[in-house]
């Protein structure tokens, strides 16, 4: 059983086929991905919402991800598990950029670590590859920037946008990143950058002209509630189904008809008199 890594990754760019990436975040999502040969999880900071219950992705913490990273590799015997770097584990400082994905790597046995923006962290995309961990870009539509961009918007409508876009994915690449997610971005300004690009781009919500895609995977099952962002595609709706599998189970509990024989042992032995 093959096990996938940076170089595999890199060979997809430009292939005819596209390749699909997942989000995955405990043990059995890991599992049911790895089955059918999801090449790359992410092990996204989007834990903060699906998992963890929060508003967004700025509160989670390093330990809160960390927990699930080592949760999803033992579920993992083929695919690359990325660990997706918090906010605040890497902007303040190089130190704290090496330091953390290295706790990724070390505490959580991820084997790279991704991070959001371009430009302005050349440097710690640099150092964190110096160390010896492989890092994949994130550019677009930056989630951990919600304070800042006052929401959830698309990116890179304007010219003045687009050129800083394609500006911070050369950067990405020009720091040694092996790949790049594209969020949010429009379909010709995703195309426009992954001609220009020699490494893999992952498109989330940025068309189908990435040379691969990432969605969340409680988002494609139907798990997270009614909610389903324009990018996502529901291919079920498993939280209905595993409500309505819950209600059955409480009414056959209270109906008494759960559990049967065949649900616990019976006692070959009689047993002993009260003395």
């Amino acid at each position: 059983m093959k096990k996938i890594t940076i170089r595999d990754i890199q060979k997809l760019k430009g292939c005819d086929t596209p390749f699909a990436t997942i989000t995955a975040y405990d043990y059995v999502s890991a599992q049911n991905a790895d089955a059918v040969d999801i090449p790359l999880f992410l092990v996204g900071d989007s834990a903060a919402m699906v998992v963890y219950g929060m508003e967004n992705t700025i509160p989670i913490s390093m330990d809160e991800l960390i927990f699930l990273v080592r949760a999803v590799c033992r579920g993992t015997k083929k695919a690359l598990v990325v660990a997706d770097m918090p906010f605040m584990s890497y902007q303040a400082s190089v130190e704290d950029a090496v330091r953390n994905a290295g706790r990724f790597i070390k505490e959580g046995g991820a084997g790279a670590v991704k991070l959001e923006g371009g430009t302005p962290y050349k440097s710690q995309i640099r150092a964190i590859i110096d160390a010896g961990i492989p890092v994949m870009g994130h550019v677009g539509l930056l989630p951990q920037s919600y304070n800042l961009s006052s929401g959830y918007r698309i990116q890179g409508k304007s010219k003045i946008e687009a050129n800083k876009i394609i500006e911070d994915a050369e950067a990405v690449q020009e720091s040694g990143a092996f790949a790049v997610v594209l969020e949010g971005i429009p379909e010709d300004l995703a195309e426009r950058i992954t001609k220009l690009l020699n490494i893999p781009t992952i498109g989330i919500g940025a068309g189908p002209k990435c040379d691969g895609q990432i969605q969340v995977y409680h988002d494609i099952l139907g798990l997270y509630g009614d909610f389903s962002p324009k990018h996502a595609k529901r291919y079920g709706n498993f939280g209905v189904e595993i409500q309505s599998k819950l209600a059955e189970y409480k009414n056959e509990v209270e109906e008494k008809t759960f559990p049967t024989k065949e649900h616990f042992i019976t006692s070959k032995t009689p047993p002993e008199k009260a003395q």
